[in-house]
C-alpha cells in the first residue's frame, strides 16, 4: 500500500491567545514529522471566553508571521498554507463574512467553542460538568449553534463536532455520547454535504481518534466525501500527532481521499 499523504490542517501559534509556539518551529516540527502540507489556522473568535462579542481585529501579526516563515521554509516536497479558525461565526454571520474579506486564505475553519449569546456564551473550557443534566442542555444548546452555522458561507471544514466532549467525557468523567442528538447531527451533517464542504477529524493532539468512528461512519452513509485532518497542536511537539492514526481510520471506513485547500477551493488528494 502507498505510504500516507499526511496534512496538518488544525494548528495555533502565538496568533493565538492559547499558544506561544513561533510559526516557524511548527513548521519545522511538521517537516521532521514528515508532513506534506501544514495550514496554519489561529484563532479568531467571535465569541470571547466570557461569551462578549469580539472587539476590534487585526490581521497583520498572522500575515506577517506566515510571510517570514513561507520564503525560508517552503520546500518542493512541503507546503506551508495560511488559514483561520473562525469561531462563532453564526453569532454574527454579516461580521464573520467581512473578517474574512480581503485576506489570501487557503482555508477557514467553522467552530463553536461557546455557549450560545442566549445560553450566556461562555466558553466550554471554563464551565463545569459535574452534573450530568448541565452537560446534555449544553449539547442541546451546542447542537442549536451547529445547525446556525452549517449553512452559512464563513467556512471550508466544520470543525471537531465532538469538541463538547473533551470536557463533558474527557475532564468530567461522563461516558455520554452523542446518540440522543442523532437527529441534529444528521441535519448538520446533510448541509455540510449539500453545501459542498467538509468535516474535520481533529486527533487533539492524537488524543482523539477512535472517537470519529461513529460521524465518520454516518457522514459516509449519508454520502460525504470531504473530510480534513487536524491535530489542534499548539505546540511544536504535538504536531502531525495522531494523523497517521486518523487516515488509516478514514481508510478502513471506504475514504479514499483527504481533502486540501487552495484558496478556499477543495480538492481530493488521495490518502
Amino acid at each position: 500500500m502507498a505510504p500516507l499523504y499526511l496534512v496538518d490542517y488544525h494548528t495555533h501559534t502565538h496568533c493565538s491567545p492559547d499558544s506561544s509556539a513561533p510559526l516557524a518551529n511548527m513548521v519545522r516540527a511538521a517537516q521532521a514529522a514528515g508532513l506534506r502540507e501544514l495550514c496554519t489556522t489561529d484563532h479568531c473568535d467571535l465569541q470571547q471566553e466570557d461569551g462578549s462579542p469580539l472587539g476590534d481585529w487585526d490581521w497583520k501579526p498572522i500575515l506577517d508571521q506566515f510571510e517570514q516563515a513561507k520564503v525560508p521554509q517552503n520546500r518542493d516536497d512541503f507546503c506551508l498554507l495560511l488559514g483561520i479558525e473562525l469561531g462563532g461565526g453564526h453569532t454574527d454571520p454579516q461580521r464573520a463574512q467581512k473578517l474574512l474579506e480581503g485576506v489570501p486564505l487557503d482555508f477557514v475553519i467553522g467552530s463553536v467553542h461557546n455557549l450560545s449569546p442566549a445560553a450566556g456564551g461562555r466558553d466550554f473550557f471554563f464551565l463545569d460538568f459535574q452534573e450530568e443534566a448541565l452537560a446534555r442542555r449544553t449539547l442541546d444548546d451546542y447542537f442549536d449553534s451547529l445547525l446556525a452555522l452549517a449553512p452559512l458561507p464563513c467556512y471550508d471544514t466544520l470543525g471537531h463536532i465532538i469538541y463538547p466532549l473533551r470536557y463533558i467525557n474527557g475532564r468530567s468523567g461522563h461516558h455520554i455520547t452523542l446518540d440522543p442528538w442523532q437527529e441534529q447531527l444528521d441535519q448538520v451533517l446533510g448541509t455540510v454535504i449539500e453545501t459542498g464542504r467538509a468535516i474535520e477529524v481533529n486527533t487533539h493532539n492524537g488524543r482523539e481518534v477512535e472517537q470519529w468512528r461513529p460521524i465518520l461512519e454516518r457522514y459516509r452513509q449519508l454520502g460525504g466525501t470531504r473530510v480534513t485532518l487536524g491535530s489542534d497542536a499548539h505546540k511544536p511537539e504535538n504536531v502531525a500527532k495522531g494523523l497517521d492514526r486518523a487516515a488509516r481510520l478514514l481508510r478502513e471506513i471506504g475514504f479514499s481521499s483527504v481533502t486540501l485547500y487552495r484558496q478556499r477551493q477543495p480538492r481530493q488528494q488521495p490518502l
